[in-house]
């Protein structure tokens, strides 16, 4: 009971000094569900701008994300930011973040610790959105 006592004791004064976003961000950084360090990473994000306003942008790329296996683990629509696991057995996490730049185009950038992961998730998220915005037409044959 003592060491209980001794531990709220010392423990008590450095949560005070932490203060509450921290403690938040800590506490999610312990259950593995931080964005922290996505959002931290913005500066060397690979970015580009598509011709889509922002909301059909925000639910196109979820939709991508969801269909190439991604782990959605944590997004925020307010906020512009859908943060994923490349899978659900690869845990490297990767930040999808939003901007809008007029109504009719989105700026989005992906950010990860991880080049691998930024460059993996970016290239699905390019690709499919520009085949969203201009669809290749499939070849149905040649003509003679």
């Amino acid at each position: 009971m003592k060491k209980v006592i001794l531990l709220v004791t010392c423990f008590l004064p450095l949560v005070t000094l932490l203060g509450c976003a921290s403690m938040k961000e800590a506490a999610k950084g312990v259950a593995g569900v931080s964005t922290k360090v996505l959002e931290d990473g913005r500066k060397e994000a690979m970015t580009r701008r598509f011709a889509i306003d922002y909301d059909s942008c925000y639910k196109e790329v979820t939709d991508i994300l969801n269909r190439t296996g991604c782990y959605i683990y944590a997004q925020d629509p307010k906020k512009g930011m859908i943060a994923v696991y490349i899978s659900y057995e690869d845990t490297t996490p990767v930040g999808v973040f939003f901007k809008v730049v007029t109504d009719k185009s989105t700026q989005v950038e992906v950010s990860s610790p991880s080049t691998y992961g930024k460059e993996s998730i970016a290239g699905r998220v390019f690709s499919g959105l520009d085949n969203k915005i201009n669809p290749k037409k499939e070849k149905a044959g040649y003509e003679k």
